[in-house]
C-alpha cells in the first residue's frame, strides 16, 4: 500500500460520562508502557461527569510527552468493559477496519520508534504535546489486512501465554493467603528481633557496581539515584536470602519497605538501608517475607510508625513486631508455593520484556512479507 496518513484510518471519540453512569471504579490511568492501569489520582470529591469514555477497542493517550521520560502514555482497551479516562486524554478508534487492524496499530504504538517519533514531533513551550493533528499526520506503511492479522496472531499467542502465567499466579496467591491466615490463628507468635539480625558488609574494594533499591511492591529494582559522584565503596553488600529493609516513610506509603534478595550474585544497596539475615533455624527467610508481603502487615507497620516527618518504622520498633511461626515443615509447604510464585513472576517479567521487544520485529516482518 505504501506510506499513508494514519488520519485516514482513525477517528476521535469525545463521549463523556455526563450522566454519571460510571463511577470511580471505572477510572483508569495510561502508562508509558502502553498499558491501562489503576489510576493514581485522588478522586475524593472529584466530579467524573467530564471524564471521557474509553469503550472496548478504543485507544487513549495523554498528549503531554515532555514530562513522561520522553515517552507517550497510551492504552488500548482490549476488554469488554468501558472505562473512564481524564478529560485531558485523547480517545480514538480505528474507523477503517477493512484496511487497518486495531491490534496491529497497538503493536505499532508499542515500538520505541513510535515514542521517539512522538517526542520529536511534540510542540509547545512549558509543556510539549503530541496533538491529535500530529497523530493523524503520522505516515504509516500498511501491509494487506491478512498479513497484519498473521502477525497479530503471533503477538496474541504470546499474550495468551502471559495471561496463563498470571492466572496461575492468582491461584497461588489464594493458596498462600489461606495458609498464612490459618497460621495467624494457630501458630505461636515470635518477635522479629529473635529471628533476624542486622549485618553490615561494605563494598570496600569497589568490585560490585550493580546498585539496587527496593520499591513499595517489596521488589528489588535498579537504583534511580544519580550515582555519578557517589562513592560505591560505602554501599552495603546484600547476598542471596538476605533482606533489605528501609525504616523511612512507612507511614507515608502505608508500606513496610522490606524485600528478600533471591539472586546468586550479590549487589549493593544504599547505606541508608539495613541488611538483615535469619539467625534462628526455626524460621525460613521466604516465610518471613510472605508474612510481610501482606497488606495487613503494611497497615500494622503504618499504625506503629513514629510521628516524624518521614513517619519512620525504626529497626528497633520493627524488631518488636510478632509474627506467627508454625513448624518448619508447615513453613516449607507454603514456601514451596512462594518459590513457585517467584518463578512465575520472573517468567511473567521475562515474557513481558520479550513481547515488548517483539513489537518492532513483528512490524518489520509484516512489511517485509508484504513487499516480497
Amino acid at each position: 500500500m505504501g506510506l499513508v496518513k494514519l488520519g485516514k484510518y482513525i477517528e476521535p471519540s469525545d463521549l463523556r460520562n455526563s450522566d454519571g453512569t460510571y463511577g470511580e471504579t471505572a477510572v483508569v490511568g495510561l502508562s508509558t508502557a502502553k498499558q491501562i492501569i489503576t489510576t493514581k489520582a485522588d478522586l475524593d470529591g472529584v466530579s467524573l461527569t467530564s471524564y471521557k469514555l474509553l469503550p472496548p477497542q478504543h485507544f487513549a493517550y495523554v498528549p503531554d510527552t515532555s514530562r513522561r521520560g520522553d515517552k507517550m502514555s497510551l492504552g488500548y482497551n482490549t476488554t469488554e468493559q468501558t472505562f473512564l479516562v481524564s478529560s485531558i486524554s485523547v480517545v480514538f478508534r480505528v474507523s477503517d477496519t477493512e484496511n487497518l487492524n486495531s491490534d496491529y496499530l497497538y503493536i505499532y504504538f508499542n515500538r520505541p520508534e513510535f515514542d521517539r517519533y512522538a517526542r520529536f514531533n511534540s510542540w509547545g513551550s512549558a509543556r510539549e504535546a503530541f496533538s491529535w493533528d500530529d497523530m493523524c499526520d503520522i505516515e504509516i506503511d500498511l501491509p494487506p489486512l491478512p498479513v497484519q492479522q498473521k502477525y497479530v496472531d503471533v503477538y496474541n499467542a504470546m499474550l495468551a501465554n502471559q495471561r496463563a502465567y498470571e492466572s496461575s499466579l492468582e491461584d497461588l496467591n489464594t493458596v498462600i493467603a489461606a495458609s498464612i491466615d490459618e497460621f495467624k490463628h494457630t501458630a505461636p507468635r515470635v518477635a522479629v528481633g529473635r529471628l533476624l539480625e542486622e549485618t553490615d558488609t561494605r563494598n570496600r574494594d569497589g568490585v560490585i557496581t550493580n546498585v539496587q533499591g527496593i520499591n513499595i511492591n517489596k521488589e528489588f529494582m535498579p537504583s534511580v539515584a544519580n550515582l555519578s559522584t557517589t562513592d560505591l565503596k560505602k554501599y552495603k553488600v546484600i547476598r542471596k536470602d538476605q533482606f533489605a529493609y528501609s525504616s523511612m516513610q512507612t507511614g507515608r506509603d502505608e508500606c513496610i519497605r522490606i524485600a528478600l534478595f533471591h539472586e546468586n550474585e550479590p549487589v549493593i544497596i544504599s547505606p541508608a538501608y539495613s541488611v538483615l539475615q535469619v539467625i534462628d533455624d526455626s524460621a525460613l527467610a521466604e516465610y518471613i517475607m510472605l508474612w510481610f508481603g501482606r497488606s495487613e502487615s503494611d497497615r500494622y507497620g503504618w499504625f506503629i510508625s513514629d510521628s516524624s516527618i518521614r513517619a519512620s518504622l525504626e529497626l528497633e520498633r520493627f524488631y518488636e513486631i510478632e509474627i506467627p511461626l508454625p513448624s518448619i515443615e508447615k513453613q516449607q509447604a507454603v514456601v514451596n508455593f512462594y518459590n513457585a510464585r517467584h518463578l512465575i513472576l520472573k517468567n511473567i517479567t521475562t515474557l513481558g520484556n520479550m513481547i515488548k521487544d517483539l513489537c518492532p520485529i513483528l512490524i518489520k516482518g509484516s512489511l517485509e512479507e508484504a513487499s516480497a
